[in-house]
């Protein structure tokens, strides 16, 4: 059986579990929610990054992402930080969907799971 291991424990969740070879992202909100929906997309992305180089992996990696928006005006925007950010040559299975988020301040909110090396 293979072990469970738990990145950046929170009082509710954690940032990301690896479990037999997969990182499965929690969902990743903004540090700066005062941020546009690009800003905000480019900050969550900038987390990811690091969480997968926590887990000894990358964003080449990544086999699915689902993303939150919690108004669809905002999926060009979002989309801008997506590009600039996406590994052209390894784009993972993506879900973009309007979702009513946790806090009114976040614009989006993303989660995925990705291969280990």
């Amino acid at each position: 059986m293979s072990d469970i291991t738990r990145l950046d424990p929170e009082e509710r969740l954690t940032g990301a579990v690896i479990y037999n070879g997969l990182v499965h992202l929690a969902g990743q909100i903004a540090d700066d929610d005062s941020l546009d929906a690009q800003g905000q997309m480019a900050d969550i992305l900038r987390q990811v990054d690091a969480l997968l180089a926590k887990a000894g992996t990358d964003k080449s990696r990544l086999i699915s992402v689902q993303i939150f928006l919690a108004d669809m005006n905002d999926m060009t925007a979002m989309n801008r930080a997506w590009d600039a950010w996406l590994d052209k040559e390894n784009k993972p299975a993506r879900a973009t969907v309007e979702a009513k988020l946790a806090q009114p301040t976040w614009k989006v909110e993303l989660t995925g799971i990705a291969a280990l090396r």
